[in-house]
């Protein structure tokens, strides 16, 4: 399906990802871009410069995915959509009914609309947490999940409604189990917060940035922009019905990340090396080889270049308070 001339749907359309989805869809000729979203994480602030433009609208009417009626509504007319609407990690710990109401049941409604809506293709936002900690590395899409987290029991599910739901009615999709994604507008404020924002934003106020553990947890961490150009090229190619990993296949223990981002900020304190912590896993690296094969995708920037746009994202935040 083309990006150009096109009409999506956003669901999570003001949050992290999904805002700088948005704002790739409008770069890339999109007619209309609707954003779906109920702004608890989600900033309108994220998606200013897109609503700006005319090509992209709020929808009015509401934006809980558990709202069948308002899924429906915002579904019409549109060529395609990106479901990443759902609870936190931490949230959906601590709240596992909630999880199963927004995640699943949400989830569901949205791709029970884009049949009932004729929607042509549908991108769904899965998780590396389906795999759980590696049993084998890097892992490939063929990996055991080994999830024990309510997150990615939730996800799991949805992939598994997303395989029925092609059996039965030809539900058009992609699912892209992205691993650990960074970059600007990442929440800095939540309860449960990626190391690397974490780390950049204590720096920024003076104090020192946390490690739990020894820091030898190690992950696949992937740039937002790489993450977008991998969820827009999972609307645009013609494969189906597949889970696809989003990462860069690099491994980096949190540890080394925390001492590049000292140096890239010059920062001369040490480290808070803290016990226990909200570690769920201490082992994730992606495959990539079925990306680059189905999407024709590579992350290309550099973990040093992603870093720098962090920090620059976050220091500038400062000024414009």
């Amino acid at each position: 399906m083309k990006i150009e001339g096109g009409q999506f749907l956003v669901t999570g359309g003001a949050g992290f990802i999904g805002s700088h989805l948005i704002d790739r869809l409008l770069a890339r000729g999109a007619r209309e871009v609707i954003i779906f979203d109920n702004f608890i994480r989600g900033t309108r602030a994220n998606v200013e410069a897109a609503v700006a433009t005319g090509r992209a609208t709020i929808f009015g009417l509401g934006g809980d995915t558990r709202n069948t009626d308002e899924v429906m509504e915002a579904a019409a007319g549109a060529d395609g959509v990106f479901h990443l609407a759902c609870l936190s990690l931490l949230h959906s710990d601590r709240y596992p009914r909630a999880a199963v109401a927004t995640n699943i049941d949400g989830g569901f409604n949205v791709f029970d609309a884009c049949i009932k809506q004729g929607v042509k293709r549908l991108v769904h936002a899965s998780s590396s947490s389906v795999y759980g900690d590696a049993v084998y590395s890097p892992m490939d899409e063929h990996h055991p999940l080994n999830n024990k987290n309510f997150y990615g029991a939730t996800k799991i599910a949805l992939e598994s409604l997303l395989v029925a739901l092609h059996d039965k009615y030809k539900l058009d999709y992609l699912a892209m189990r992205y691993m650990n994604v960074y970059g600007p507008r990442q929440d800095f404020h939540g309860a449960y917060v990626g190391p690397i924002i974490s780390a950049i934003d204590r720096m920024v106020r003076g104090e020192r940035p946390i490690v739990y553990g020894d820091g030898s947890q190690a992950y696949d961490f992937v740039a937002v922009d790489d993450a977008v150009t991998a969820t827009v090229a999972a609307m645009e190619v013609d494969a189906t019905n597949l889970c696809v990993n989003v990462g860069t296949g690099i491994k980096t223990s949190v540890l080394t990340v925390i001492q590049r981002i000292m140096q890239l900020m010059d920062y001369q304190g040490e480290i808070d090396f803290r016990p226990g912590g909200p570690t769920f896993v201490v082992d994730r690296v992606g495959g990539t080889q079925r990306a680059k094969e189905v999407l024709g995708f590579t992350a290309g920037l550099c973990l040093d270049d992603g870093l720098r746009r962090v920090i620059d994202w976050r220091i500038a935040l400062d000024g414009r308070r």
